[in-house]
C-alpha cells in the first residue's frame, strides 16, 4: 500500500502540474484508495484547522500512470479523511526529526485504531533509491494525538543503479533497531529499477524480500 500511495501521489502530481502549471506547491498532497483506483487531492488546511481546502483531484482513470485532474474554485471543503490525514501529518511532523534532506509523507488507514503517518526520504535523483532514517507513526483517527512510534531505520543507504556490464543479484542490508524488515524495506524493493530481491539481516534470521513484496526467512548463518 506504501508503494501504491507513493506512486499514486508521483503520478498525481505531474498530472496537476501539466494541467496546471502556475499550481502552488506549498499546500499537502493526500491520496486514498478506492474500489475504483487512487484518488490524490491537494489543498491546505484552512486558518481555523476544522477543515481541508482542497485546490486539486487528480483521479486515477484506467492505467496506473493516468490520471484526470479537476480544479475548485473557490476551493472544496472537506472536513472527512483529508482533514483527519492533514492533520495527522501536521502532528507526526511536530515529533518528527530525520535528516537534513527532502522527505515524503504518506497517510494510510490503520489496521487498528487511527491512521499511519510515514516519513521517509525522498528520491532526489534519478537512480538512486534511498532507504533509512525513516519513521511511521500510528496517530488517532482524528490526526491529533500520537497513539506510536517507530523508528524502522536510522541512517540512509543509497542505492545506486548498476553499471551497463554489472549484474545484480539482490540488496542486502542488516536491522540495528528491529528483529524484522520493515514497510519500508518492501516499499524499496517495489520502487526499486531494475526490481531485485532484498535481503535483511535481522536477529536470528535472515529476510529475503522477493520482487513482489513477499518474504521468506532462513536462519542467519553463525
Amino acid at each position: 500500500m506504501l508503494a501504491e500511495y507513493d506512486t499514486a501521489a508521483w503520478q498525481a502530481t505531474d498530472a496537476v502540474t501539466a494541467a496546471h502549471s502556475k499550481a502552488d506547491s506549498s499546500g499537502r498532497y493526500i491520496a486514498r484508495k478506492t474500489l475504483a483506483g487512487w484518488v490524490v487531492d491537494f489543498g491546505r488546511l484552512n486558518g481555523t484547522g476544522d477543515k481541508f481546502l482542497v485546490a486539486y483531484e487528480a483521479t486515477q482513470t484506467g492505467s496506473q500512470e493516468h490520471f484526470e485532474v479537476r480544479s475548485f474554485q473557490p476551493m472544496r471543503e472537506d472536513t472527512g479523511w483529508n482533514l483527519a490525514a492533514a492533520k495527522g501529518i501536521e502532528t507526526a511532523m511536530s515529533s518528527f526529526h530525520g535528516a537534513s534532506r527532502a522527505y515524503n509523507i504518506a497517510v494510510l488507514p490503520a489496521e487498528r485504531e487511527g491512521m499511519y503517518v510515514y516519513l521517509y526520504p525522498a528520491q532526489i535523483k534519478n537512480g538512486v533509491y534511498p532507504l533509512g532514517a525513516d519513521v511511521r507513526y500510528r496517530v488517532s483517527m482524528d490526526g491529533t494525538k500520537i497513539l506510536e512510534k517507530r523508528q524502522m531505520h536510522r541512517s540512509i543507504i543509497e542505492y545506486g543503479q548498476p553499471g551497463p556490464r554489472d549484474t545484480v543479484s539482490s540488496g542486502y542490508h542488516t536491522h540495528v533497531l528491529s528483529d524484522l524488515p520493515e514497510d519500508t524495506d518492501v516499499f524499496l524493493v517495489l520502487n526499486r529499477r531494475p526490481r531485485v530481491p532484498e535481503v535483511v539481516g535481522a536477529g536470528s534470521y535472515m529476510f529475503t524480500i522477493d520482487v513482489h513484496g513477499a518474504i521468506t526467512a532462513a536462519n542467519r548463518p553463525r
